[in-house]
């Protein structure tokens, strides 16, 4: 038992420092004034957002960007609330009222042709698209002031064909928020890591842009569109694959886009099942090799409680080993939290570590169960 919980705690600090050296390599974006050039299909997809949409909208009407510049398809995935009706109404009005929000928009109605309904409504939107370029969010975001400006400076510097963006969590003093901020701020690290060592582990269809040429060169979501996630992680890997060093990412806080947290653990569980329903179908082994060193981590922790009360002698091995993950960890929330400009509060911090093993190993063995609920859709998932 000492032996495995050394050798697990040694790749699980190995992987760590990795992760804070390849974040430390990612170089800060800093965008100059330039001409406006490039022109932007914004893609957000939706279904039952009402609650969510007013802050989207809002932000999409203070967009300091040239309206002529882009346009904005909304795709919606078969709602049952009001939301189509509250898009309309809410930039209708604005239209009315504002000379800035004179940008063109459409509600289109998803197609759909496969078991993923977002990558149908992406590849729906996708037909439809006017502009060269295409950036995805989701209805829960709130978008900067400079998102389309400071990716159109950095598609100007740079010879690229997809850039992965920033997400950051809101959250409230709530543990359960507060739980989703710190474990969004490490997957970003990782994500940011990864293409600072230029091995992208991650990215995420919050905020992700793409050329639309690109998208059709690798026959879009065609190959993984019966899995119902990975919208995101599927095209970053095909069009790595493809263009392997086009492939980039915008590190810039200008181009930073805030998402709303689930409200309940129930919903954070059935979240995290979804996302670790398309893992065991990616092609990238560095990130399944991380994730497996993750998941044994978690599992020593919860192990080594168990042990420790069975044999007392155990207990300055485990905790040896819980300080060295507890002080790793906040490392890389302090790191990841320095560029998103957040607070890490310790107490929420200790509370979500003791939290983190038992979410961890909770969804991946209830994820073995084939099958999750997300919004209101019963998924299952495939061989």
């Amino acid at each position: 038992m000492i032996v495995l919980f050394a050798i697990i705690g040694v790749l699980y600090s190995f992987a760590i420092v990795g992760l804070l050296v390849g974040f430390t390599k990612l170089p800060l974006f800093s965008s100059e004034t330039t001409t406006t050039q490039t022109r932007f299909t914004v893609v957000i997809p939706f279904r039952n957002e009402e609650k969510n949409l007013a802050n989207l909208i809002a932000s999409l009407l203070k967009m300091d960007y040239p309206a002529s510049h882009f346009e904005v398809l909304f795709v919606n995935d078969a709602s049952e609330d009001a939301s189509v009706a509250f898009i309309k109404n809410s930039l209708q009005e604005a239209n009315a009222s504002f000379a800035n929000a004179s940008f063109s928009f459409k509600i289109i109605d998803n197609k759909r042709f496969s078991e993923s309904p977002k990558k149908d409504a992406i590849t729906t939107a996708i037909s439809e698209a006017k502009h060269p370029w295409i950036i995805t969010t989701d209805a829960d975001c709130t978008l900067p002031k400079m998102w389309l400006a400071t990716y159109d400076a950095y598609i100007q510097k740079n010879d690229t064909v997809c850039i992965a963006g920033p997400v950051f969590y809101s959250a409230d003093t709530t543990l359960v928020q507060q739980f989703q901020q710190f474990d969004g701020l490490s997957l970003q690290l990782v994500t940011m890591a990864g293409f600072g060592w230029k091995h992208p582990l991650l990215c995420n269809g919050a905020n992700l842009a793409y050329t639309k040429t690109a998208f059709l060169a690798v026959n879009g979501f065609t190959d993984n569109n019966h899995i119902a996630s990975g919208d995101d992680i599927f095209m970053l890997e095909k069009l790595k694959k493809q263009f392997p060093k086009q492939v980039q990412y915008l590190k810039s806080e200008a181009a930073i886009v805030t998402t709303q947290p689930q409200p309940t653990w129930n919903s954070v569980v059935t979240q995290r099942i979804r996302w670790a329903s398309k893992t065991s179908k990616q092609n990238n082994n560095a990130s399944k090799v991380l994730g497996m060193i993750v998941f044994a981590t978690n599992l020593c922790v919860l192990i080594g409680l168990t042990y420790g009360i069975l044999q007392e002698e155990f207990w300055p091995i485990f905790g040896l080993f819980f300080v060295v993950k507890l002080f790793l960890d906040y490392l890389t929330i302090r790191l990841s939290a320095g560029f998103f400009r957040s607070k890490t509060n310790p107490f929420q911090y200790v509370k979500s570590t003791l939290l983190y093993p038992i979410i961890t190993v909770l969804v991946v063995v209830k994820s073995l169960s084939g099958s999750y609920e997300w919004k209101g859709r019963k998924f299952e998932k495939h061989a």
